[in-house]
């Protein structure tokens, strides 16, 4: 059976390479390309099951690639891993926060690249069969099946890791999760994020939930909880 396939947008083409050389060695079905106006114009044309992206991209860069990606109805729930050599954690916030799934800093170690691209595939693909129970508390309806969150009957625009953690909170209700177990819950026990970044997509998710967000309780020195 053939396996996935995965856009790389790197202008580096060593580091292109080194990607396409290890991923297609896996199997994997790999459209490398060193541009962020053409990686747009690929994934529209048809839509990968991932994409590894690199921020530093001559004309478009690789925020603005994952910003317009998410934008867009067709293209906002293919996963997203961030390949930068950007090390700050003001960076890695920023592309968290337009909805990166997972992110890699450069110089990168091809084994763990495999086993992040293995984990976002294989929870992708547990979420898009996940035959969870449709979570209502009043008008806000939480759907594990079509993975979607609507709102007074009006749809919610949530990455990935978004409707994770909201999922984890809501199904779950009076329960408090640490920040490490929401990483865990979410994104599996080696993806390397700060709690800065949790605490960044929570305040993201109140603020898409308006008046529901204040069902997200923070428990200080500890995490946060759903009210019950």
């Amino acid at each position: 059976m053939a396996k996935e396939n995965i856009l790389v947008v790197d202008d580096e083409e060593d580091i292109l390479e080194l990607i396409t050389y290890n991923l297609s060695r896996e199997g994997y079905r790999v459209d490398p390309t060193t541009s962020g106006e053409e990686a747009l114009e690929r994934v529209f044309a048809k839509l990968p099951d991932l994409v590894i992206l690199d921020l530093m991209l001559p004309g478009i860069d690789g925020l603005e690639v994952c910003r317009r990606l998410r934008a867009d109805f067709k293209s906002k729930h293919v996963p997203i891993m961030m390949l930068t050599a950007k090390g700050e954690e003001s960076d890695i916030v920023t592309g968290l926060e337009l909805g990166a799934d997972d992110y890699m800093v450069k110089p990168f170690s091809p084994r763990v690249l495999l086993a992040r691209v293995r984990n976002l595939l294989r929870r992708r693909k547990a979420g898009s069969q996940d035959a969870g129970s449709v979570i209502c508390l009043d008008e806000l309806v939480i759907d594990p099946n079509r993975h979607e969150v609507t709102l007074e009957d009006k749809h919610v625009d949530m990455t990935y890791s978004e409707f994770g953690i909201l999922h984890l909170l809501a199904r779950q209700r009076g329960w408090v999760f640490t920040r490490h177990q929401i990483v865990s819950a979410v994104h599996g026990d080696d993806y390397p994020v700060t709690d800065r970044s949790i605490d960044v997509q929570i305040v993201n998710l109140r603020r898409k939930l308006g008046r529901y967000g204040q069902l997200i309780e923070t428990v200080r020195g500890v995490g946060y909880r759903f009210k019950g």
